[in-house]
C-alpha cells in the first residue's frame, strides 16, 4: 500500500500598525523528500527589516536541500553589511521520519502531539553575518503532529490558549486573526503545520 504524507499549512500575517512594510518573512515547500519551513524576522520593522528577511527566505529557498546548520551559516554569509534578522527553519525528513530545527533570536516553534504541547526555547542574539554557534534540535515526526512557528507579535499569554491545542490548522490561524488582529503593535505572523500520512489500498 502506497503512503502519502502531507504537511498541511495555514498562515496569518499582520504589519505592524501604520507600516506598509512587514518585517516578517516566511517560506514553505514540500516535496516527496522533504518539507521545509523558515521564518525570518528583520530587526525593527519597516523597508530595511523587509529587505533583511527576504534575503535569508531567498538564500533558503536556492539552498533549500541543505542540512539546517548550512543553511544558518550561508543565511547568516549574506548578511554582512545589513540589518540583522531573527530566524527559525523546521526541516521534516519524510523517508527518516524526522525534524530538525533551529532559532536564532525570538522566532518560537510549539509542537503539539496527542494534545501534549512542547515549547521550543530559541537560542539567543540574532544573524547579522559574524561566526556563531548554531543549536539543532531532532526529533522523531508523529501521525497528526502539530508544529507552530511564530514571531514576537505573538505573545505568551496569546499561546496558552487552548484553541493552540486544535487538531485543525485553519482553526488556529483563524482564531487567533479573529481575536488579536486589532490588538497586535508588532509585525506578526504565525504558521501552523500539521503532519498526516494517509494509506491507500
Amino acid at each position: 500500500m502506497p503512503n502519502s504524507q502531507q504537511v498541511e499549512v495555514s498562515v496569518f500575517q499582520k504589519a505592524k500598525n501604520g507600516n506598509y512594510y512587514c518585517g516578517d518573512s516566511y517560506y514553505y515547500e514540500q516535496d516527496e523528500e522533504y518539507f521545509i519551513c523558515a521564518l525570518a524576522d528583520g530587526l525593527g520593522s519597516g523597508e530595511y527589516a523587509k529587505e533583511s528577511s527576504q534575503i535569508v527566505i531567498e538564500t533558503i529557498k536556492s539552498n533549500r536541500d541543505m542540512p539546517v546548520k548550512l543553511l544558518l551559516q550561508k543565511c547568516n554569509q549574506q548578511l554582512v553589511g545589513k540589518r540583522g534578522v531573527v530566524l527559525g527553519i523546521l526541516q521534516i525528513d519524510l523517508i527518516e521520519q524526522k525534524y530538525h530545527y533551529s532559532s536564532i533570536g525570538n522566532i518560537g516553534l510549539l509542537t503539539l502531539n496527542k494534545n501534549v504541547k512542547k515549547r521550543n526555547i530559541p537560542q539567543a542574539g540574532y544573524l547579522s553575518g559574524y561566526d556563531r554557534p548554531f543549536k539543532i534540535i531532532t526529533d522523531k515526526i508523529e501521525e497528526d503532529m502539530i508544529f507552530i512557528m511564530f514571531s514576537d507579535g505573538v505573545t505568551e499569554k496569546e499561546i496558552s490558549n487552548p484553541y493552540f491545542l486544535h487538531n485543525n490548522v485553519h482553526h488556529i490561524t483563524d482564531t487567533f486573526a479573529y481575536l488579536y488582529q486589532q490588538k497586535l503593535d508588532d509585525d506578526t505572523t504565525l504558521i501552523a503545520m500539521k503532519y498526516t500520512k494517509e494509506t491507500f489500498s
